[in-house]
Formats: structure tokens, C-alpha cells, sequence
């Protein structure tokens, strides 16, 4: 833009500057004068209150006419005041412009300076020096509020505190007796401290009211070039329109002259072949019919030709002997057939000659030809002499009918089933994949309409909706329930999509469908594998804290009991290791079929871990009937058993705490069970014990431990460790797992088994995970900035962080602080965390998601409920818990249930880390089954950054 043409723009904006420059000392004088009469309510109420404490307080000793009229005049005073505000709040903001009110709040002002005076001057005692406290005291009280509000402005500051302090002060220091001379010396102390302060107070509220000006003043201006831009667009709106239109017209003078010389050109045609109207009509229907026409003279080989060209891309010269010229151009495989088929005719064995065969073009491409004709003249002998016929290119037809071909067999092979309906939604065709699943043929619903063939309810119900979202965006798609000829119900994925012709209209809708029940059932298996101990057949740790979860809510709505009872084998890791795992696992399996039938009102039954079983009794009655429960179950479990051919003696030992009595909380009665569970075990085994306060006892080493942490936070002694984690598909470092440490002053490096949980239970989880998160983000960007690598780094999430609610902060904090791109940072929370609030959990993931930070699901497969959640939580990683991989075989249960979940996971489009990797057949297997990342001793140990750093290192150098 120029600079003419920015001149209009600036002449206007300068006049708008020179309009607000003018009403910004007006508008500053308003707020000044509005802000004084807000800020004298209180002061004006406060001098009200002081007076009338004044006046009580002189009335007995004083009880005279100067006491009673000053008195009257400082309410006179105040109730004019508030008289003043309250009209000057129901004035119009015009009028409040006038300078009629602010003058009137400075006679005020001064009114209430003269009377303040007045009264410490002519009311207080010279001599009662409790009564001049008193008095003074009440008087600066009601100074000071005042003198705070009217340092708003220093006009009204001074015409309150001159006539209130200045004779007052030298009433004091030159007429007053000694004691009132220091009074006054505090007076013009006070006077002073009242100058600083007004002074002070004063310029802050004038930097506040410009500030405020400036701003609105900017805000006008903006709006005003704003309104100036959007005249400017619509002008040039205009014009452009005009150009559209002039356009139009150009473009119809064209059009009607094209149409005036076309009909000329018609004319002059028709003037020109009316002496030929014969090879005129037959020279448009070779045209049209695209044929070419050909005459072959037998005796001299010669041939011609019509749209040579146009057929084979040749000259008309360059074909003129048949045998010569044509023959080297047929396909090898079609000449045997073309000759057979010419000289059966020349022997009159058909009435016409008419083959397909495939010619080379001039531009070396193979193009397939129509050739028909017939011989119209012979010799005396009946020999052919000359031959004429057509011929047409038919490649493109050739070319349809392979498309339709292969359609037709990817209609009938594919695997899903396909339906095609009609405007109308009559079926017109449907593949065998359809009639594999619904049970119908495509003769049985053939020319059916759909509504009628809907035999499902529900799906009658979506009916109209599907037809108006079709005819509204043309496609649709969702999971029905329908039903198969034999009644059977089944779920259906549909997707149906609109076919239009050229003019737009709708010509078919096709419909793809596949069978979800299948996928429905792997989904049930998975989830009974991920709450059901695959040993055993009770629930597993999981589940158990769900339901433990449920009967701990039922019992405090109740104000009913439940009991716990954490139950361990004695010197089970002996047996184990002495006859091996197989009969380990026989063992098990017995233990649990004992438990089960000697615990039938047992509201759940549980394997915790190897050797580890737990109970839940809902209202278990009394104490006693407790213990006899506990005697009866070890009784049952130390009957001899055969195992692996020998006979075998297992005792237990049991745990048992009670809520409400012992615990509130779940983690509390686990806590309080497995205390007791483990005196159990200190007392020798086969026996039971209730959690009781001397257990509590055990708990200090743990209080201390939680003491030496807090401290440790304090003094970093916190660490982060990095565990690498492998790319399967490049087998390069893809990213880390950061890790805490703590490295203690005496007990040396902690390992986080020791710690977590503990400050998991304390809060202190959200420290150390802010700690982790800063160290982790600071540790990448490093990295990167020295060019070792750009790999991503994970960081675990608490439930802790979650609840606080400022998480999205942090993380955006953390990036801008360190540097980071989003993209290179990955939170992981476990799957059982996941559900501790999912609303506010998607909530939160969805805000880290638009910042591009990634998000992973760690311990995937061991959570409760996970499949009904996964597909609404927007994460990019699922961590594989390493109790999947732990004992992974190639026809194991954990295989299965790794296959599906990484199947899963890849359907929704979502990568796959498998974490706990300790040996090569496990890499093998996961890399087969296409598992995107793993992690684990295989690869390494976790390690400390400056050890990391060197492992990248090596890296870049095998890469380069």
C-alpha cells in the first residue's frame, strides 16, 4: 500500500486520537470523583461512630451545650455525606460530570476537617490524660480513615486534613499545657505520615486511572480502524462485484456470438452437402458408430482403408499391401485364430467373417479390434478375389468388461457382506459373504424391500434415522443387532454409502456389514483372562480390589461389617523350589478348590500372588463365629493332599482385619490384614491373628522411613534413571521410561518398590512426580541440544497429580520452562488409575492431547473394566503389563492374550509397548505378532542419564 492510499486511514485515526486525548482529562476527573464518593461511606460512618464514642465519653463530666451542638453537627455531617453519595450513584453519568460534586464532596471535606478540629480542640480535657487518650485516639481513628479515602485526589486529601490537623497541631504545641504539647507533637507526626501515605496512595491510583484510559482509549482506536477495514472490504466487495458482472456480460456477448456463427457454419454446411446427401448421411454413421471400413483386393494383396489413423495411428501410405504391412502387427496368439476364422469363411462355411484380435499401435501399445466382413467377389473357380468389412477399436469396452469381471469376483470373494439397493432400498444384488452370515440367498431376497426385511426391534426403530442421515451426508455407518434366517440374534457393523449418476441423483446404495460376534466373544474372553487368575479360576488382584471396593461402600452405607482375611501358605517357596513349578501349580489349584468349598458365604475369593489368597465376608456376625471360620478354613487346608505322587502337609497362615473397628479405608484394611498375616507367620504358622494396636507398633520403622523421605525430597536426594526402550520395526532407541531413585546418605540407592507406595499412601507422590517430570523434560532437551538424539521421554502418573486438577498447567509449565516440544513427552497412567474418575481423567487427557503431548496406558490388561473405557480415553500407547510377557509361550494363555491386545490396540490405531522383556524368544515372539516397542532387562537396565547419554552415543556412531 502507498502512501496516498494510506492517508485517508491515518487522517481519521489522528482526529479519533485528538477526540480521545480531549475526553481523557474529563473522563479521569469523573473516576477521580466517583472513587472518593465510593471509598466515603465507610470513613463518613466510621467519623459517625467515633463522635458518638466521643460524646459518651464527655457527656458525664461535660454534660454542656458545646458538647451537644458538636455532636449534632458531626451526625448533621455524616448524613449529609451519605445523603450525597447515595444521590450522586442515582446521577446519570452526564451529570455526574459536573463540577458541582466535587465541589460539593470538598466543602465536605472541610466540614468534617473543622468539626474533627473543633472537637480536639475545644472538647478534650486539658488534664485527664485517660480521657485525652481516649479522645485523641478516637479523633485519629476517624483522621486516618478518612485522610486514606480522600487520598484518591490531594485536593480533597488537604481540604480534609489542613483545617482538621494544622490547627489543631498548633492549638496544641503553642496554647496547650506540657502533656497537651506532646499531643501535638504526635499530631504533626501524624500530619506528616498522613502526607506520605496520601502522596503515595495518590500516584498509584493515577498510574491505575491512565493505565485504564490508555487502554480503553487503545480500544477505541482499534474499533475505529476496525470499522474503517470493514468499509474499505465492502467497497472493495463492490467492485469486485462489478467486475463479476461486467464479466457476465462479456461472457454472454461470447456465448451468443459463438451461437450466431455455429448456426452460420450449420447453414453453410447444409448449403455445401446438399449435392452429396448420400455419403454425407453414411459417412455420419461411420462416424458415429466409430468404424473404420476396409476393401482387400486378394489377387494383389492391396488393401484400403478409412480412419486408419484414428484405429492404429498409422499414415493411410503406410498400410497399403495387407500380408505386409498389417500381419507383423497382429498378436502372435490371435493370428492362428484370425486365420482360421478367414479361411473358413472363403470356404463358405459361414455366412460372415467376425473376430477379436489384439494389433500393436504406433505407440507400441496392444489395442484389441472388432473386424467384420465379407466376400463379395469370386472368380470362376469360387475363389475369393476381393473381400470388404469393418472394423472398430473395442479396447475400451475390452477394458470394461475385465473391470467388471474382477468386480464381480471381489464382489462374490470379499469377506464382508455386501448388499446393493435400489433408490427405494429394494435389494438388487447381494454377495456370498451375506448369505454366509444372515442365512439368506440372494433368490430369497432379491427385489425385498429392507423395512420389511428387518426383523430386529431396535434396528426397525433406527430405520428412519439411517434414511435421513443418508439423505442428508450421503453415508452412514454404525453397530446394529439383527437377526439371521434360524432367529438367531447377532451384532452387525454397518456402513452404508449413497451412489450417484451424473446428474446427481441417487442410482444405488450400497451397504458393507460384518459380523461382530466373533470379535465380541475375544472381547469376553480378554476381559475374564484380565480379572480371573488364569491358575486358579478366582479373581485376581484386580477384581479383588473392585469388589473389596464395593463392600467397603456397601458397609459404611449399610453401618454394616465386613472382615478381611489375607490368607498365605507357610514355606510354600520351599515346596516350590524342592518339587518344581508344575506340581507348585497342582498345588495351587487344590489349595483354591479347598478354599472354595470350605468359604461358600465368602462374598469374594481371590488370588493376590503366588502363594497369596484373600477373603471378603460381608457381615460376619460376631468375633467368635470369626475364629471359628478362620479354625475350620486352616483345618481344611492342612488335610493331606497327593501331589505329583506324594503326599503332601500345607498349613497356612491367616491375616484378619475388621471394618469399621480396625480401618476406614480399603488400603488401610489391606494395610492392617497383611500386618497380621505376617505375625501370623512370625508366631510359626498354621494359625490366624487379628490386627490389633500392638501390630500399629510395626508401622513406626515405616513413619520414619515416610520422615527420611519427606527430608530427602528437601534435599535432592531424588535421581532419575532411564530405561531404554526398543523401536521393533527400526530396532533403534525409540524412547525412555523415566524412573525415580532415591539415593539415601546410609542405606545407599533405594530401589522405588521401597518408597512408592509409601509415597503413594503419604501425598509425597506429587512432589517426586513434578520432580520426575522437570528432570525428565530437562534430560531430552539436553540430549537433544547436544545431537545425541531426539528420542521421547515417559513419565508416570499418580492419581495424586490428577486429583489436584492444575496437571495441563503443569506439563505446559514444565515445556515452556525446559523447551521441549510436546510431541517429544509421554505420560503414562496405569489402567486401574485410569478409572478412578474417568470424566475428569478424559477431560484432562483431551487438554494434553491439543497441547500434542502423548499419553499411554501402562499396565494394560490388569485393569477393571478396560475394554467398555479404551476406546474413550484418547491415548496414542498401551503398555502390555510384564505379567503378560513374564511367562509368554507360543500356545499359552499370556500369548493369546498379548495377540489380542496388540490386534486390538492396532485396530484402533493405537501403538503397543510391551514392557518386562527378559529374554530373545519373548523379542521373537512380539516382533512376529508386530509389537511396535518393548522394554526390559533384555535391552536394559534402567540407567542413569550420563550412562544413557553414552548409550545413545554408541548409537549415532553404528547409525553413521
Amino acid at each position: 500500500m502507498t502512501a496516498n492510499s494510506r492517508r485517508p486511514l491515518e487522517l481519521p485515526l489522528a482526529e479519533t486520537d485528538r477526540e480521545i486525548r480531549q475526553l481523557f482529562a474529563t473522563d479521569m476527573a469523573v473516576e477521580r470523583t466517583r472513587l472518593l464518593y465510593e471509598g466515603s461511606r465507610i470513613p463518613t460512618l466510621f467519623m459517625l461512630l467515633c463522635g458518638l464514642a466521643c460524646a459518651y465519653l464527655l457527656w458525664e463530666p461535660r454534660g454542656d451545650l458545646l458538647l451537644a451542638g458538636w455532636l449534632v453537627g458531626v451526625v448533621l455531617l455524616a448524613v449529609l455525606r451519605l445523603i450525597q453519595v447515595a444521590a450522586f450513584n442515582a446521577a446519570l453519568p452526564s451529570r455526574q460530570a459536573k463540577p458541582m460534586w466535587r465541589q460539593m464532596f470538598l466543602l465536605g471535606a472541610f466540614c468534617s476537617g473543622v468539626a474533627l478540629a473543633i472537637g480536639a480542640i475545644a472538647l478534650v480535657p486539658p488534664d485527664a490524660f485517660f480521657q485525652q487518650v481516649l479522645m485523641f485516639g478516637l479523633i485519629s481513628a476517624a483522621i486516618l480513615s478518612a485522610s486514606v479515602a480522600y487520598a484518591v485526589s490531594l485536593t480533597a486529601f488537604l481540604t480534609f486534613a489542613l483545617p482538621c490537623l494544622v490547627p489543631t497541631v498548633v492549638y496544641l504545641l503553642f496554647v496547650g499545657q506540657p502533656m497537651q504539647q506532646g499531643w501535638g507533637v504526635l499530631g504533626l507526626i501524624l500530619f506528616g505520615a498522613l502526607l506520605v501515605v496520601a502522596w503515595q496512595i495518590n500516584r498509584l491510583v493515577q498510574r491505575s486511572l491512565v493505565q485504564r484510559f490508555h487502554n480503553q482509549a487503545l480500544i477505541s482506536r482499534l474499533e475505529h480502524a476496525k470499522s474503517q477495514a470493514e468499509g474499505l472490504n465492502g467497497e472493495l466487495a463492490r467492485e469486485i462485484e462489478q467486475r463479476r458482472r461486467a464479466e457476465r456480460e462479456l461472457r454472454d456477448a461470447h456465448n451468443d456470438l459463438e451461437m450466431r456463427v455455429a448456426q452460420r457454419t450449420l447453414e453453410l454446411d447444409a448449403a455445401s452437402h446438399a449435392l452429396s446427401k448420400s455419403e454425407a448421411r453414411l459417412a455420419l454413421a461411420l462416424e458415429a458408430s466409430e468404424l473404420g471400413m476396409w476393401d482387400w483386393n486378394l489377387i494383389t494383396d492391396e488393401v484400403h482403408h478409412s480412419r486408419l489413423k484414428e484405429i492404429f495411428g498409422l499414415d493411410p501410405e503406410a498400410v497399403t499391401v495387407m500380408l505386409r504391412d498389417l500381419k507383423p502387427r497382429l498378436h502372435p496368439e490371435d493370428l492362428p485364430l484370425l486365420r482360421r476364422t478367414l479361411v473358413e469363411h472363403m470356404k463358405g462355411l459361414s455366412d460372415g467373417y467376425q473376430i477379436e484380435y489384439r494389433v500393436r499401435h504406433a505407440n507400441n501399445q496392444w489395442l484389441w479390434i472388432e473386424d467384420r466382413g465379407r466376400a463379395v467377389e469370386r472368380d470362376a473357380s469360387g475363389r475369393v478375389t476381393r473381400m470388404l468389412g469393418t472394423r472398430r477399436d473395442i479396447t475400451a469396452w475390452k477394458m470394461r468388461d475385465e473391470e467388471q469381471r474382477l468386480a464381480g469376483i471381489v464382489f462374490e470373494a470379499a469377506s464382508e457382506g455386501i448388499i446393493i439397493l435400489d433408490p427405494d432400498y429394494k435389494v438388487l444384488a447381494v454377495n456370498q459373504a451375506y448369505s454366509d452370515v444372515t442365512g439368506y440367498s440372494a433368490e430369497e431376497v432379491h427385489g425385498h424391500s429392507v423395512a420389511r426385511m428387518i426383523t430386529s426391534r431396535d434396528t426397525r426403530r433406527q430405520y428412519e434415522v439411517i434414511r435421513q442421515e443418508l439423505e442428508h451426508s450421503g453415508k452412514w455407518q454404525g453397530e446394529l443387532v439383527e437377526t439371521r434366517k434360524n432367529g438367531e440374534l447377532y451384532p452387525q457393523w454397518l456402513q452404508l454409502n449413497v451412489v450417484r449418476d451424473a446428474r446427481g441423483r441417487v442410482s444405488h446404495i450400497v451397504g458393507f456389514f460384518a459380523d461382530l460376534s466373533s470379535r465380541r466373544e475375544a472381547e469376553e474372553r480378554l476381559r475374564y483372562l484380565s480379572h480371573y487368575d488364569e491358575l486358579t479360576g478366582l479373581a485376581n488382584r484386580t477384581l479383588f480390589k473392585a469388589r473389596l471396593h464395593e463392600a467397603s461402600q456397601r458397609a459404611r452405607q449399610d453401618e454394616s461389617t465386613l472382615a478381611l482375611l489375607h490368607i498365605d501358605l507357610d514355606r510354600f517357596k520351599m515346596l516350590n523350589d524342592s518339587l518344581g513349578h508344575e506340581v507348585a501349580d497342582q498345588l495351587l489349584r487344590q489349595m483354591s478348590r479347598r478354599l472354595t468349598q470350605s468359604m461358600p458365604e465368602a462374598d469374594t475369593l481371590a488370588r493376590l500372588s503366588g502363594d497369596e489368597f484373600a477373603v471378603i465376608l460381608d457381615n460376619y456376625g460376631s468375633l467368635s463365629n470369626l475364629a471359628r471360620m478362620a479354625s475350620r478354613l486352616l483345618a481344611k487346608l492342612r488335610m493331606p493332599m497327593t501331589v505329583g505322587g506324594q503326599e503332601l502337609v500345607v498349613s497356612a497362615s491367616i491375616g484378619i482385619s475388621l471394618l469399621p473397628e480396625n480401618a476406614r479405608e480399603m488400603s488401610a484394611l489391606i494395610s492392617q490384614a497383611n500386618m497380621a498375616m505376617q505375625h501370623a507367620k512370625h508366631l510359626g504358622g498354621n494359625t490366624f491373628q487379628f490386627f490389633t494396636d500392638n501390630l500399629q507398633a510395626c508401622t513406626l520403622e515405616r513413619l520414619q522411613l515416610e520422615n527420611q523421605l519427606r527430608k530427602g525430597i528437601e534435599l535432592g536426594q531424588l535421581e532419575v534413571f532411564y530405561q531404554p526402550k526398543l523401536c521393533l520395526a527400526t530396532d533403534t532407541l525409540a524412547s525412555a521410561e523415566a524412573l525415580v531413585r532415591w539415593r539415601h546418605p546410609d542405606l545407599g540407592l533405594v530401589p522405588p518398590g521401597d518408597f512408592i507406595s509409601l509415597a503413594e499412601e503419604t501425598g509425597l507422590i506429587a512432589p517426586i512426580g513434578e520432580f520426575v517430570l522437570r528432570q525428565a523434560c530437562r534430560q531430552a532437551r539436553e540430549w537433544q541440544m547436544l545431537g545425541l538424539a531426539d528420542i521421547r521421554v515417559s513419565v508416570n502418573l499418580s492419581v495424586h497429580q490428577l486429583r489436584q486438577g492444575n496437571l495441563t498447567s503443569l506439563v505446559r509449565q514444565v515445556l515452556d520452562e525446559t523447551g521441549l516440544a510436546p510431541h517429544f513427552l509421554e505420560l503414562e497412567l496405569t489402567e486401574s488409575q485410569l478409572l478412578d474418575n474417568v470424566e475428569n481423567v478424559i477431560s484432562t487427557f483431551h487438554q494434553l492431547r491439543q497441547m500434542g503431548v502423548k499419553l499411554a496406558i501402562d499396565d494394560f490388561g490388569t485393569g477393571y473394566s478396560s475394554l467398555s473405557y479404551l476406546k474413550r480415553f484418547p491415548v496414542d500407547f498401551v503398555k502390555i503389563d510384564q505379567s503378560f510377557i513374564r511367562d509368554l509361550s507360543a500356545n499359552g494363555e499370556d500369548a493369546a492374550i498379548t495377540r489380542a491386545i496388540i490386534a486390538m490396540a492396532h485396530s484402533l490405531e493405537l501403538k503397543v509397548v510391551a514392557e518386562g522383556v527378559e529374554t530373545q524368544a519373548q523379542m521373537d515372539f512380539l516382533k512376529a505378532q508386530r509389537c511396535d516397542e518393548i522394554q526390559g532387562f533384555l535391552i536394559s537396565r534402567p540407567l542413569a542419564a550420563e550412562h544413557f547419554a553414552k548409550l545413545l552415543l554408541e548409537q549415532s556412531s553404528i547409525a553413521s
